[in-house]
């Protein structure tokens, strides 16, 4: 069994960010636990009784919890499924968040490991950001979580800035590569609909990088990355040996989980189901005994099937041979796209830059 729980709450929201979140200056920390926790066992009446294999605090910023809550959060969900042998237990946090206290709640309640939301080592780009941390925070943030028992760190990035903000993405990288985390996750900037950056863009204040540029900088830390002995195996997310992601390999290789609290996401077999979207509303419905679900979907075989080719490629886990055409495969192959391994079309990160346009040629395969 596999748990994703979304906590909402930020300080800010960042200039690029259309999450579902809620800032808040005072976060409603025991309103939340009882209604994640009132979703958790009207779930779990229909699930098998399995240990949890993995759990994932994602947000939002779970850090912004009251670390007591989280831990009686967490308690309350092992009371009824029990933490697997070694199971894999993350929390999301900011850099600012992390203190000696928090994280000896954090590592007593059983979290072993933290994405750490660091996205750039330089203070202007925080600032352009709307990030709430400093850059001199993250040394310490790392200091105080391996020290107090976390020792698996993931550390997040944002690359392909627009040029205005100027930012030196080789510095960025170096200096995460320093920190020594053992797992970096990587994203390109996106504009979404309604978020400072979408209002920026439109009033010219910044523009899109090239298209150019954004592959250079992905490539660049895809070598960076490899030269460290970190394991790409994943189009956003790199690894030291053994240090992989459980919970988001889950998500890749079509496994069922399931998501509580405001938007989060469940699968189960072949049907998708969604949580309502806003922390007052989902709270509400929950307290009302109407249940957090917003909507589902149900997959069927020929959307699984292209799921799969997509979640296989997305990954160095790859696509079986025989699932592809003999002429794509060798235009993927000579163009430096992907490679053919023990019977397996794994994808490069040439290829995955141009991931989407690849399924999309496989539509009839």
């Amino acid at each position: 069994m596999h748990l994703y729980v979304h906590v909402p709450f930020c300080a800010r929201r960042c200039s690029y960010c259309d999450f579902s979140i809620a800032v808040r200056r005072n976060v409603p920390d025991q309103r939340f636990v009882d209604a994640v926790l009132a979703e958790w066992r009207a779930r779990i009446t229909a699930t098998a009784a399995d240990a949890l294999q993995t759990v994932y605090f994602g947000g939002g910023t779970p850090s912004r919890l009251a670390p007591a809550a989280l831990a009686a959060l967490l308690g309350g969900i092992t009371r009824d499924r029990p933490l697997a042998p070694g199971a894999e237990v993350t929390i999301e946090v900011n850099p600012d968040d992390v203190n000696a206290d928090a994280v000896a709640i954090w590592a007593t309640a059983g979290i072993n490991r933290a994405s750490l939301g660091v996205q750039s080592h330089d203070p202007a780009v925080l600032e352009w950001m709307h990030r709430t941390h400093r850059a001199e925070q993250v040394g310490p943030a790392m200091a105080l979580l391996r020290d107090g028992g976390i020792g698996n760190i993931s550390v997040d990035l944002i690359f392909a800035l627009p040029p205005e903000v100027r930012r030196d993405w080789d510095a960025d990288v170096d200096r995460t590569l320093a920190l020594e985390p053992s797992h970096v996750s990587l994203y390109g900037l996106t504009t979404e609909p309604h978020t400072p950056l979408a209002r920026w863009r439109e009033r010219g204040a910044v523009t899109c990088l090239p298209d150019e540029v954004y592959a250079a900088q992905y490539l660049a830390i895809n070598r960076a990355l490899r030269a460290a002995d970190y394991e790409h195996y994943e189009v956003s997310n790199a690894a030291l040996p053994g240090r992989r992601s459980r919970h988001n390999s889950m998500y890749w290789s079509g496994a069922d989980y399931l998501g509580l609290g405001p938007s989060a996401h469940s699968l189960d077999g072949a049907t998708r189901s969604w949580n309502i979207r806003a922390w007052e509303a989902y709270a509400t419905a929950i307290e009302a005994g109407r249940g957090g679900r917003e909507g589902f979907e149900v997959l069927g075989p020929r959307e699984r099937e292209l799921e799969s080719a997509y979640l296989g490629l997305r990954t160095d886990a790859g696509l079986d041979r025989n699932r592809m055409g003999e002429s794509a495969l060798q235009q993927w192959v000579e163009a430096g796209w992907a490679e053919e391994l023990g019977g397996q079309v794994r994808l490069r990160a040439e290829g995955w830059l141009r991931l989407d346009a690849l399924v999309a040629s496989l539509v009839d395969f």
